[in-house]
């Protein structure tokens, strides 16, 4: 699953753009995920950059780590230049719609991704962007999944164990 968050960033930000449909100057995280939630690829870019066009360096990080089949995404993941770059990279880009009469609810498997973005929310140093370089940017997201992912460890090994 794919898809992208925008973020409040501060004016010493490495690359800072305004998203005008949600009305925020700062960035954008794409981040592809497994059926588990585990991130598979993050990149980040301005917030003006579509999500259509954000994403294409997320699929050649999939591509350079061996994955062939089907990206799930939303309608912004929609288009004839996205899917010939997912074609030349093995990668088939499949767009849904994620909601019914105005209330956003995503359709089939594609709440993980959207659950993976909530959980790195709540990392405070993650909510407003202060990053100076994307490489620091991408670590902080990186370690912000590594706690998150240790935790559900943790408490999967003390329910065995209890069991």
């Amino acid at each position: 699953m794919v898809d992208s968050r925008s973020c409040h960033s501060a004016p010493t930000c490495f690359g800072r753009g305004f998203d005008g449909g949600k009305k925020i100057k700062g960035i954008k995280i794409h981040l592809a995920v497994d059926k588990y939630g585990f991130p598979l690829a993050i990149t980040v870019s301005p917030a003006n950059r579509h999500d259509s066009r954000g994403i294409v360096p997320v699929l050649h990080q999939l591509a350079g780590r061996g994955f062939k089949g089907t990206a799930l995404g939303d309608l912004s993941y929609r288009g004839q230049r996205l899917s010939k770059a997912g074609e030349a990279l093995g990668i088939a880009i499949q767009p849904s719609a994620g909601g019914h009469g105005g209330t956003f609810i995503p359709e089939g498997i594609r709440w993980v991704v959207e659950r993976s973005l909530a959980w790195i929310s709540r990392y405070r140093r993650l909510n407003t962007i202060f990053e100076r370089t994307e490489a620091h940017l991408v670590a902080f997201i990186e370690i912000a999944f590594i706690s998150i992912l240790s935790r559900r460890l943790m408490r999967l090994a003390t329910q065995e164990i209890s069991d």
